[in-house]
């Protein structure tokens, strides 16, 4: 395969600031006027300075291994880094849009020309949609930054329907746990929905173990929880679910579902059920980004306490919910689990640096999360810690990331397959019959 030549806007390296180790032994181009932005973003406090601060960091440990204008190698298997200006300064709309952009287009524009005749691809990577239609315009080959991208229609769904006969759907009631059947595929904590093919009323549901206590390479027949602090299941995903939440042994869980199907909801009672019940874990932790919907309203006065109110209301609602249905234990409120200790809901922002052992966390809304910001929060878990991400791809609020690039359906497409990680997409709207008909018609 021919060598290519990449030459990377901006928004690639504030986007995944590892990006440089991505292209494989192709050559990458950082035009200078990159740099100027990039320090433009060292200073801010959030995700995109932080990731500012780690490319400078990189491209200033790389000083060492050479002039960066003539060239230096990434390290093996990997391409040549250079740092270019725009040399011949060609005129590309100087009164007009955006004159940063230009010249970072301008040097891809010269690679391209310069190379091109020796039969040298050079394509310019931006996540700018208009950045890459006037690439397009001037005869430069542009592509969207693609290494983290997951497609949504694609996404790992967690279960699976399996048409078969009846004897095999007679033979897993009668002995609970049988060898997976050689024909189907499937992936470690998977769940199969056997379907008699001549009668599909006649069904049954499994969960698919690759090893564990039920053997190596089997399926187990479902025993359908009843109640989990006064949440019973409704739907077949949300028995699915319930078995992935109660289970010590699958430490990481991912819920992905539209509004109403109950994601946070399954998962909030059986963080209650494991924590105040069973003592499997020490402490409930709910977290969720503070990004809002729409316009932001400002600053909000009072303490930290008082500040974040309105951003957990959603937790709290869920809670009081599910306090309201579970009479046995008489609790008043939220408040009270709190100060037992039971209960701790907080923003996610004061996560990094922490170890946090032997407690149950659910991050609510993590789709607007970052791949970067997600992999901070898995590396917190301490021992005994099980994680629980929630959240719709298609509801998201953060700028910077889309259905495609979000940090909950990159987790879901890098985990699948791991025997400790366990996903299933809830696809029923449980809450009202208007929010399951304003779901699939808005």
């Amino acid at each position: 395969m021919a060598k290519k030549s990449f030459v990377l806007d901006t928004n690639v390296l504030l986007h995944d600031p590892t990006a440089l180790e991505r292209f494989e032994e192709n050559d990458i181009y950082i035009p200078i006027v990159v740099i100027e932005e990039i320090d433009k973003f060292k200073k801010n406090m959030n995700e995109i300075g932080r990731n500012a601060r780690y490319v400078a960091r990189y491209l200033d440990a790389l000083r060492k291994e050479g002039r960066l204008d003539e060239g230096v190698k990434l390290g093996e298997n990997l391409g040549v880094l250079r740092i270019v200006f725009s040399r011949k300064q060609v005129d590309l709309w100087p009164q007009i849009g955006n004159a940063a952009d230009n010249a970072i287009l301008n040097v891809a524009l010269e690679l391209t020309k310069e190379k091109e005749p020796h039969g040298e691809e050079v394509i310019f990577v931006t996540k700018d949609a208009n950045l890459r239609i006037k690439a397009d315009a001037v005869g430069v080959k542009a592509e969207d930054y693609k290494s983290d991208r997951v497609s949504i229609e694609d996404l790992y769904r967690g279960e699976v329907e399996y048409y078969c006969d009846g004897i095999l759907i007679s033979r897993i009631y009668r002995e609970k746990v049988i060898e997976r059947p050689k024909e189907l595929e499937l992936l470690p904590n998977q769940f199969v929905t056997l379907i008699n093919a001549e009668n599909p009323k006649n069904t049954a549901i499994a969960r698919y173990y690759k090893t564990g206590e039920f053997g190596t390479d089997v399926i187990k027949l479902l025993t359908p929880v009843e109640d989990v602090w006064g949440i019973k299941p409704r739907n077949r995903q949300q028995i699915y679910a319930f078995e992935l939440l109660l289970d010590s042994s699958v430490n990481l869980v991912t819920l992905v579902g539209k509004a109403g199907t109950g994601k946070t909801l399954l998962a909030i009672a059986s963080g209650l059920m494991q924590v105040a019940d069973q003592d499997t874990y020490k402490r409930l932790l709910i977290s969720r980004p503070v990004i809002p919907m729409g316009r932001d309203i400002g600053f909000l006065p009072g303490d930290i306490e008082s500040k974040m109110g309105p951003w957990m209301k959603p937790l709290y609602d869920n809670l009081d919910f599910i306090i309201s249905r579970n009479e046995e234990y008489a609790v008043p409120s939220y408040r009270e689990l709190e100060n037992q200790n039971i209960l701790q809901v907080e923003p996610l922002t004061y996560i990094r640096g922490r170890s946090i052992p032997q407690q149950f966390i659910i991050i609510d809304e993590a789709q607007n999360l970052t791949p970067l910001e997600v992999k901070t929060i898995i590396t917190r878990a301490g021992e005994g810690t099980k994680i629980v991400l929630t959240g719709d791809p298609y509801q998201i609020d953060n700028p910077y990331v889309d259905a495609s690039t979000n940090g909950l359906s990159y987790l879901v497409e890098h985990f699948k397959g791991e025997s400790i990680f366990g996903h299933i997409t809830l696809v029923k709207g449980e809450r009202s019959f208007l929010a399951e008909r304003a779901a699939e018609l808005l």
